[in-house]
C-alpha cells in the first residue's frame, strides 16, 4: 500500500468517498480503473478509444471507473477544454464514479515524493538541455557533477541496472533494460513542473488504482514507471495496452496532428459503434442505430479483452483520420 507520507487531509479532502483512499485494503476493491486525459484540447478518435476501453474493462469486471484531469503540464493546457472533456464522456454514456481529481492540486503530494527520493541519495540536478538527449538514453553526464547552486536545474532519478519486464494483458511481453535503452530520467524538470512519470505514480497509487488500460504508445515508459513503483514502495497495477488510432500513412491520431474533436465528426451512437468495432468487440449490425446506453450496455455485457487485437496501431475509419 502507498506510504502514509504522500497523503495529508489536503489531498483527502478532495473526495469523501472512501473508496478512493489507498489505506483501504486492496481486497476491499477487487477492480479500480481510470482515464486520465491531459486537458490541452477536445476529445478525439484516439482518445475515446482508451476511455471506452479501460471504462468496459472496469464496468465488466463490476468495477470502479476513475476520472483524473492530467494538468500538469501547463504550456499544453487550453482553457475550457476540461469541461468539454468531461460534458463527451457524459455525452457518450461514460459516466465515472467519485469526484474528478486534477494533478494541479496535487503539488504537495509530489514534493513528499521528491523529498523521500532525495533523502535516499536517488536524485541528482541535471544541467544538460534537452537536445543532448534528445531520442538517445541519458549518458550520466550529471550524476557525479558538482551542485551549481542557484542554477536553474531538472532532477533526474538514478536507474540501476537490470532489465524491468511489463507483463501486458493485451500486447506481448515487453522487456526493457532502463539504464541502457533509457538512463537516468527527469522527475522534474528544469521549467519546474513534475514530470508525467513521478505524478502519473503517485496518484494511480493514491487512488488505488489495480488496472490500467491506455493508448500502446505509453508501452515504452512504462517501465520507468514501474520502476518508480518500486522505489516508492507502491503497488503494482495491471497493464493492459490498446492499439493506437493511426492515419493511413500512420501517424498517430492526436491533438498534436490536429485530430478533430470526435463529437463534431459522427453522432455519439456511431462514434460508439466504431469504436467498439475497432477494439474487436463485434457489435451486431443492427445495433449500429442503437441508443447510447444500449451499446454502452452491450459493451459491458460482452467486453472481452482476448478480441482486442494485438497490434500496436490500427488504422482508423477514414473520417477519423488527420491526414
Amino acid at each position: 500500500m502507498q506510504d502514509a507520507r504522500f497523503i495529508n487531509p489536503l489531498h483527502l479532502a478532495l473526495t469523501s468517498d472512501l473508496s478512493l483512499i489507498p489505506d483501504m485494503p486492496r481486497s476491499q476493491v477487487k477492480y479500480v480503473g481510470r482515464f486520465a486525459p491531459t486537458p490541452s484540447g477536445p476529445l478525439h478518435f484516439g482518445s475515446i478509444i482508451a476511455a471506452l476501453g479501460s471504462y468496459l474493462d472496469a464496468r465488466h469486471h463490476q468495477g470502479r471507473w476513475l476520472l483524473r484531469i492530467d494538468d500538469l503540464d501547463t504550456p499544453r493546457l487550453q482553457a475550457g477544454a476540461d469541461d468539454k472533456i468531461l460534458a463527451a464522456l457524459e455525452t457518450l454514456g461514460l459516466h465515472w464514479d467519485g469526484m474528478v481529481v486534477y494533478q494541479s492540486r496535487r503539488h504537495e503530494a509530489y514534493q513528499h515524493a521528491l523529498a523521500n527520493l532525495q533523502s535516499r541519495d536517488l536524485l541528482f540536478p541535471c544541467y544538460c538541455p534537452r537536445k543532448l538527449v534528445k531520442g538517445r538514453p541519458y549518458p550520466g553526464t550529471c550524476r557525479q557533477r558538482e551542485v551549481e547552486k542557484d542554477r536553474q536545474h531538472a532532477l533526474r532519478i538514478k536507474v540501476a541496472p537490470g532489465t524491468v519486464v511489463l507483463h501486458d494483458l493485451i500486447q506481448t511481453e515487453y522487456r526493457q533494460n532502463l539504464l541502457d535503452e533509457v538512463g537516468d530520467f527527469i522527475i522534474r524538470r528544469a521549467d519546474g513542473l513534475y514530470a508525467y512519470h513521478l505524478a502519473v505514480v503517485l496518484d494511480d497509487a493514491w487512488q488505488g488504482i489495480t488496472h490500467i488500460v491506455r493508448g500502446a504508445d505509453l508501452m515504452a515508459s512504462t517501465p520507468r514507471q514501474i520502476y518508480l513503483q518500486q522505489q516508492l514502495a507502491v503497488e503494482l497495477p495491471v497493464y493492459a495496452h490498446l492499439p493506437l488510432a493511426v492515419s493511413q500513412t500512420g501517424v498517430k491520431i492526436s491533438k498534436q496532428s490536429m485530430a478533430k474533436d470526435v463529437l463534431l465528426l459522427g453522432a455519439p451512437n456511431t462514434v460508439l459503434f466504431n469504436c467498439l468495432n475497432f477494439l474487436g468487440q463485434q457489435p451486431e449490425a443492427d445495433l449500429s442505430q442503437a441508443p447510447v446506453r444500449e451499446l454502452i450496455q452491450w459493451g459491458i455485457e460482452h467486453w472481452q479483452l482476448s478480441r482486442v487485437p494485438k497490434l500496436g496501431s490500427i488504422i482508423a475509419p477514414e473520417k477519423y483520420r488527420t491526414t
